[in-house]
């Protein structure tokens, strides 16, 4: 499960870049019952989402020209630099950075060889996200990938992740651990694009799953906003019930009520 306690390749970060960062701040404030603080022209016009007191996410314009509205998940680093070049030695490619994020990291953009954007992020005067796991807050990753075999190799040349393989109906799922995490320490999957979502012309993608305390409600909630069904509730045992969905402005995220121990 996600914490709060970063180490080496972890999710630390996560940011929505959308063309139309106030009507999104709605969208999100609406559903998931966040509060936005503004950082001010001076910072791009970005800004954090927050639960309570707790920072869940970042919203802003894309920072990348011609860039699709889109969730990025960050993940944790010692050496930005470092991993940097390892990304690109790994077949990978470096959109932008390192470069500083005021005080508070050093970012990079990279794209895995599946075609996934993503980002490194080396923590400084911010340690990372507030709040993960509880109602309302990023509680896994998910990556959706045209390779995921290709992609495995990658992120492991990257990040040191360790794998291991679970039947998922009629495919696999491959659940990621940091480097030297237990198997309570999952904190995402590696899962093959079906074929009928590629067929639309989607691509390899990182998707964050937002708990809720009821999925069905959180769907019915987001479609009154405005969201799209990208793909519909399903429930898997001992994980929850969870669905995909696209915000009024075309960027993907997915919600999940997570499944009670012995469930």
């Amino acid at each position: 499960m996600l914490t709060t306690d970063f180490v080496p390749g972890s999710p630390v970060w996560l940011d929505l870049g959308s063309p139309e960062p106030d009507a999104a701040r709605s969208f999100y404030c609406a559903l998931f019952g966040w509060t936005f603080d503004s950082l001010g022209p001076e910072a791009g016009n970005h800004g954090l989402f927050r639960l309570g007191d707790r920072t869940v996410g970042g919203l802003g314009p894309p920072t990348e020209e011609g860039a699709a509205p889109a969730w990025t998940v960050h993940f944790a680093t010692g050496d930005i630099d470092a991993t940097t070049d390892r990304a690109r030695q790994a077949g990978g490619s470096v959109r932008f950075g390192p470069v500083d994020v005021f005080t508070h990291g050093r970012t990079s953009g990279l794209t895995d060889p599946t075609g996934a954007r993503f980002a490194a992020r080396q923590p400084l005067g911010t340690s990372g996200l507030g709040a993960v796991t509880v109602p309302g807050a990023l509680c896994w990753t998910e990556l959706l990938s045209t390779d995921p075999a290709a992609a495995k190799r990658f992120y492991r040349s990257v990040f040191g992740w360790q794998e291991q393989d679970v039947p998922f109906g009629d495919t696999t799922y491959t659940v990621v651990t940091p480097d030297g995490g237990g198997t309570d320490s999952g904190q995402g999957g590696i899962i093959q694009l079906l074929a009928d979502q590629a067929a639309t012309g989607l691509g390899s993608q990182w998707l964050p799953y937002f708990e809720v305390p009821d999925t069905d409600a959180a769907i019915a909630g987001a479609q009154r906003l405005g969201a799209t069904v990208r793909a519909p509730a399903e429930e898997a045992h001992g994980v929850g019930r969870f669905a995909q969905l696209t915000d009024p402005h075309g960027a993907a995220f997915a919600v999940i009520t997570t499944a009670a121990p012995g469930d």
